[in-house]
């Protein structure tokens, strides 16, 4: 068994999407995957480029943004995906959103947090440089041409918009590990990537005041994009997913945040190499407590249809939920890649037609509701082959019996046609004091 199979079925089992192997049961996302695509070759060619996934519970707009970012990898990019929450990621806040995408910044080689590794990157590319041009390694005035390179390169592929804290803090982690002061420099490296728990003394030898502010954000992670791309990588991917998380906040606060995502709209011309995935719900994007709300914003992204049909290629990318033919073909290609010793006994006993009436016993669960049952459907069908490889007297067309018990709330929410609670506008005096960035 590959560990990317095995994470596959272990991810699955958990009821979640998998980080890796998505390509291997994709089906019916050929021509959304398209359109990611040119995207991402809108950043590799130097533009600033954005996209929004929009679409129902369960239309797969993690599973597309996952792969969004597996595909970008594999084309050279660095990589972050993070998601909106109530407990460590409060949109309206960007140095809460420059933290948690300096968390999950990933490469092909390295997974998250690889900011360290990046910049190391980087600077071996420099030190190659100078002895490609005939400077001598073993001098005793190499790392001072080192240093002198690295900060004319910043300076130069940031368009001097880089925070002077920011080329502070890189030359000093520099200037730290050549002097083999790797703790100094680790927490640096930490404050660099938004931690307010870095020691004053450690801040003190790059004169650096503080923590990075919302207001301020921006402007580091243009200078993390210059070194991204510095270290020869063809761009940066941020995702950023379940943003519809912003309707459930309060009123001043949904309001800063859809301005917050205005600001990061109209700067993306500003920050070439970067693309911006954001996934979200069309209660989001369509009310007024969302986009809706906002008109700058509602101009700049609204969505457009005419009929049936709605272009690929317009601010908002439409996700079509799953239909039954959808989740039979799905279930066929896990059934081909399921890890077992056994599998002509699999393929006797989970056969098309038990398929087939698996889709049926599971959407007859949701009354029909197809669009909210694939992970639910898929977690199902993983714990069958599962039974069928671990025992061999199970035969699942006899002992099958699809129980809604493990529904999550938002799936029952659907299933009972509930309307998920929202914080209800209130005017009070409650008014968060981060700057609107």
């Amino acid at each position: 068994m590959s560990r990317e199979t095995e994470h596959i079925f272990e991810r699955l089992r958990q009821g979640a999407v998998p980080d890796k192997g998505l390509e291997h049961f994709a089906v019916g996302v050929e021509k959304v995957r398209e359109e990611i695509h040119r995207q991402i070759e809108l950043a590799e060619s130097s533009e600033g480029a954005i996209k929004f996934l929009r679409g129902g519970y369960g239309c797969g707009k993690t599973f597309m943004s996952k792969m969004a970012t597996l595909d970008a990898r594999e084309r050279g990019f660095a990589t972050s995906f993070v998601v909106v929450s109530d407990n460590d990621l409060h949109f309206h806040r960007f140095n809460d959103v420059y933290r948690k995408v300096m968390q999950e910044l990933s490469t092909k080689t390295c997974g998250r947090g690889a900011f360290g590794d990046i910049l190391d990157q980087w600077i071996g590319r420099i030190e190659d440089g100078l002895i490609e041009v005939g400077e001598d390694e073993e001098a005793d005035d190499f790392d001072d041409k080192v240093h002198d390179r690295l900060n004319q390169e910043l300076l130069s592929l940031t368009g001097g918009k880089a925070s002077e804290d920011f080329v502070r803090a890189v030359q000093t982690i520099f200037r730290l590990k050549q002097e083999n002061n790797f703790a100094d420099a680790g927490a640096l490296l930490s404050w660099l990537g938004g931690s307010q728990n870095v020691s004053a003394s450690a801040k003190r030898l790059a004169r650096i005041k503080g923590d990075i502010s919302s207001r301020d954000a921006l402007d580091y992670l243009r200078g993390v994009l210059a070194i991204v791309k510095a270290a020869g990588y063809k761009g940066l991917l941020i995702v950023v997913d379940e943003v519809e998380t912003i309707l459930r906040m309060r009123r001043d606060v949904r309001k800063k945040s859809l301005n917050g995502l205005r600001q990061i709209h109209d700067a993306t011309s500003d920050f070439p190499g970067l693309l911006w995935i954001f996934t979200g719900t069309k209660e989001f994007f369509d009310t007024k407590k969302g986009v809706a709300g906002l008109e700058p914003l509602h101009q700049r992204i609204e969505f457009k249809k005419q009929g049936a049909f709605a272009s690929m290629r317009q601010p908002q990318l439409e996700l079509s939920p799953f239909n039954e033919e959808r989740l039979r073909n799905v279930a066929v290609r896990l059934r081909s890649i399921y890890p077992s010793a056994k599998r002509a006994i699999l393929e006797e006993k989970v056969t098309d037609s038990f398929i087939e009436q698996l889709v049926g016993q599971v959407t007859k669960g949701f009354k029909g509701d197809v669009g909210i049952v694939p992970r639910q459907f898929l977690r199902e069908f993983v714990g069958v082959m599962d039974l069928v490889d671990e025992h061999e007297e199970y035969v699942p067309n006899e002992e099958y019996n699809f129980s809604p018990s493990s529904m999550t709330d938002t799936e029952r929410e659907r299933l009972e046609e509930k309307v998920p609670e929202t914080t209800e506008d209130v005017e009070d005096d409650l008014v968060p004091e981060e700057d609107v960035w």
